[in-house]
């Protein structure tokens, strides 16, 4: 880890940090909640070896990223992020017309939206975790999550502001992380209000071989300085924002070359009419040049970080053909 690079640069009214080693095509690598560049370590070493520069950014609210306006929910919806991205990657690498991306989590949404709404920025894509969510015209997605699961899911209760930080705060923020880390169940994810995960903040979370202290440490005492209101306000301004501003693309197909990769054990993954969309031709009907799906037998969600040289290999099987 030592031989990463770390400099920030100043893009779109913040000051991002990023993660960077090797020189060759750019691979930008988006993280998801609740992380930071650190969970793709092991993807920055692998692809840096093979000849690409790899940049992991702690996106916008998260991290060593400074400037933006936490308090103000707005200002962290697609749209901004992906502009943070746009103007990253003409700072940093200005002779390259496109860039390869890779996104987790919340980097695959916004990854996705990158892709839809700037196709002329990227060779190619490769997403894992999130499937492509298509607009729906009738409600927000956080609506719709919460007709399906009512209001005790994870990203209903994430909506008003200071109440589910100061939830997070009675777990603490290590506990929160090893909890969040290390969650492994192939269903929705409830947070139901004074109750955190249902069992005893005291009850001890036994780390898995792929995830140290030091890995826990790290996360820990980045969210310590930060808090996790810029990675909750991504939700909360999707409930809004994102929705109400992303209404001109509405039906619209996302035209990258792209490879998704997903776990067998991924809550997204067995959300209402996922699997159907993904396997059944919604999928590729949005993003017609998907090339190959993934699905990664007992992997969960942080399958990055779980299956590290797997993942690392489809990433790189995908992008050498470009």
């Amino acid at each position: 880890m030592d031989k990463i690079e770390h400099k920030n640069v100043s893009v779109n009214g913040i000051n991002m940090h990023i993660a960077e080693l090797g020189e060759g095509p750019l691979v930008l690598f988006l993280h998801g909640f609740p992380e930071l560049w650190y969970s793709w370590r092991h993807q920055i070493l692998f692809l840096a070896s093979h000849g690409y520069r790899a940049v992991a950014p702690d996106l916008r609210g998260y991290g060593d990223t400074t400037g933006a306006p936490v308090n103000d929910s707005s200002k962290f919806s697609s749209l901004h992020i992906v502009g943070d991205l746009i103007a990253l990657t003409q700072a940093i690498a200005p002779d390259q017309e496109k860039v390869f991306v890779v996104g987790h989590d919340w980097g695959a949404f916004i990854a996705w939206h990158l892709c839809m709404f700037r196709p002329d920025k990227v060779r190619a894509l490769v997403n894992l975790s999130v499937a492509f969510i298509p607009r729906n015209p009738s409600c927000s997605l956080v609506e719709s999550l919460r007709s399906a699961y009512g209001n005790d899911y994870y990203m209903c209760r994430f909506q008003e502001p200071g109440e589910i930080e100061a939830e997070f705060a009675q777990i603490g923020v290590k506990n929160f992380i090893k909890k969040m880390l290390t969650y492994r169940t192939p269903g929705p994810l409830f947070f139901p209000q004074g109750k955190g995960f249902g069992d005893s903040p005291d009850t001890p979370v036994v780390l898995p071989s792929w995830l140290t202290d030091e890995d826990v440490d790290y996360f820990v005492s980045k969210f310590e300085k930060t808090g996790f209101t810029g990675g909750v306000n991504y939700y909360r301004a999707l409930n809004n924002v994102t929705w109400e501003l992303t209404a001109p693309w509405t039906g619209a197909q996302v035209k990258v070359p792209a490879k998704f990769v997903i776990g067998e054990l991924d809550l997204t993954y067995h959300m209402p009419g996922v699997q159907e969309y993904i396997h059944k031709g919604g999928f590729k009907r949005d993003v017609p040049l998907l090339e190959e799906v993934v699905v990664v037998k007992d992997a969960a969600h942080f399958i990055n970080q779980e299956r590290p040289d797997e993942v690392s290999k489809h990433i790189h099987d995908f992008i050498k053909q470009f």
